[in-house]
């Protein structure tokens, strides 16, 4: 059970939280001051620090800053009277990953600190994965904390080490020629080159050279020897992307390679043996390209000794916070914006939006938004215009629709009222439905003149 620090002044207030925290079967320690709530995470491992504002000897904000030297990916809640919220804020750029206003809601509390939990556990799993990948380049590139992704990260895991041949599905933009790069650099083979050949860019014609290499004179300018894929790969990997697009000739030809292990150049004599791994991928159906007689079924099986399947963005939609907040420090950096994130209802729209062309769709309306956005914090109006048209429709939203022609704002209102509604009034229930935080809640309620 995860272990919590209760950092307080109040012993009253220490007790109470002791006391509600062990009902749920957390295992705590106290600390009176900031001074001592330093020496303890510096003594023994913590899964989570609550942490009181204002204490003697060391306030919360320096104390904060002393625990993240000591430990910066232990997650720190900040305890806080509302007249301080603004300091508070404050400690979220330091690294608090939220706040809390006294008098504490004991409901909003326990679900504050489950998904905090939940969030960091999430993060350490996907740490690990990372680390049973391989080394730098593992699938660095490759985020996701969504079911379907880590299912994906733990058959990759399994397979890279190995030299089975691996045939990734999946549509457009959703990342497959990432997975076959993060399958090469955690495989023995991540010293050798990893060769790529798009066979749907690559005439028909020529295709057979690029791959299996030709000798001089082998056809008209053919001036010289020129080394094919197979060869330039050497001991690595040759990704065949866009499998469903090569010749029905040349599939023949590719099976006898994977059986033999040998090519022979365009007018050459001899065999030359060759040691690398295929990974194939392909946006079609390849048993529905089997079935119109389109693709060679013993290739096909050939090719599937591993088959890894990418979910859509629309499958994975848990995961558009981290990709969408990972392009944008990306961009960020790269076109120099001082951005610092995501207003909560730009982001509640870049989730319900359902991206036809997956993550690099995303990956493009973020680079787009971060160049036209003027302010701290990318809002709705940076976004491209279908995402902005993409409020979700009265049934997800749980309430009985807003006309056409009103504001985001007076929607956002609307939706708020009738979730409240649906609640009885609770307001933590209504922010976990929301998907926004409590206090972003209560700041859309200030906002909109409702409390």
């Amino acid at each position: 059970m995860s272990k919590i620090l209760i950092a307080d002044d109040d012993a009253s207030h220490r007790a109470m939280l002791r006391a509600t925290l062990a009902a749920e079967g957390y295992t705590t320690a106290e600390a009176g001051d900031g001074e001592e709530a330093v020496r303890q995470v510096e003594a023994q491992a913590f899964d989570l620090v609550l942490l009181d504002l204002r204490m003697p000897r060391l306030d919360g904000v320096e104390a904060l800053r002393r625990i993240k030297s000591i430990n910066p990916s232990l997650p720190v809640l900040i305890m806080t009277a509302y007249a301080a919220v603004d300091t508070a804020v404050q400690t979220l750029k330091i690294g608090a990953y939220d706040y809390l206003t006294k008098p504490l809601d004991t409901d909003e509390l326990l679900l504050s600190i489950s998904r905090t939990l939940e969030h960091f556990h999430l993060k350490a799993e996907n740490q690990a994965l990372r680390e049973r990948l391989g080394e730098q380049g593992g699938f660095g590139r490759l985020i996701g904390q969504s079911k379907p992704m880590r299912a994906l990260f733990e058959t990759m895991a399994l397979v890279a080490p190995t030299d089975a041949t691996v045939l990734i599905t999946g549509a457009s933009g959703t990342g497959k020629g990432l997975v076959a790069q993060a399958l090469h650099h955690a495989s023995p083979r991540r010293e050798h080159p990893l060769v790529t050949v798009n066979c749907a860019a690559i005439p028909a014609g020529l295709l057979e050279s690029e791959l299996f290499g030709h000798e001089r004179g082998a056809f008209t300018g053919a001036v010289q020897r020129h080394l094919g894929k197979f060869e330039q790969a050497g001991q690595g990997t040759l990704f065949l992307d866009e499998i469903c697009d090569m010749p029905a000739a040349l599939q023949a030809k590719l099976l006898l390679v994977l059986q033999e292990r040998q090519i022979e150049r365009l007018g050459g004599e001899r065999s030359i043996p060759v040691d690398v791994r295929i990974i194939a991928a392909t946006n079609q159906d390849l048993d529905e390209a089997v079935r119109r007689g389109n693709f060679r079924e013993d290739l096909y099986f050939r090719l599937s000794v591993v088959p890894l399947q990418l979910p859509s963005l629309q499958e994975r939609r848990e995961d558009v916070p981290l990709l969408a907040d990972h392009f944008l420090r990306l961009y960020a950096e790269k076109h120099q914006r001082p951005l610092r994130g995501f207003a909560p209802r730009a982001m509640s729209l870049l989730v319900h939006y359902d991206w036809p062309g997956n993550v690099r769709e995303l990956e493009h309306a973020v680079e787009r938004a971060v160049i036209l956005c003027p302010a701290e914090y990318l809002d709705v109006d940076c976004l491209p215009r279908p995402v902005q048209n993409c409020w979700p429709a009265p049934s997800q939203r749980g309430e009985s629709g807003v006309q056409a022609g009103h504001s985001l704002g007076e929607v956002e209102r609307e939706l708020i009222l009738k979730t409240l509604e649906k609640t009885g009034g609770n307001r933590t229930e209504a922010a976990r439905i929301l998907g926004i935080s409590r206090q972003t809640l209560q700041t859309r309620l200030r906002e909109y003149g409702l409390i």
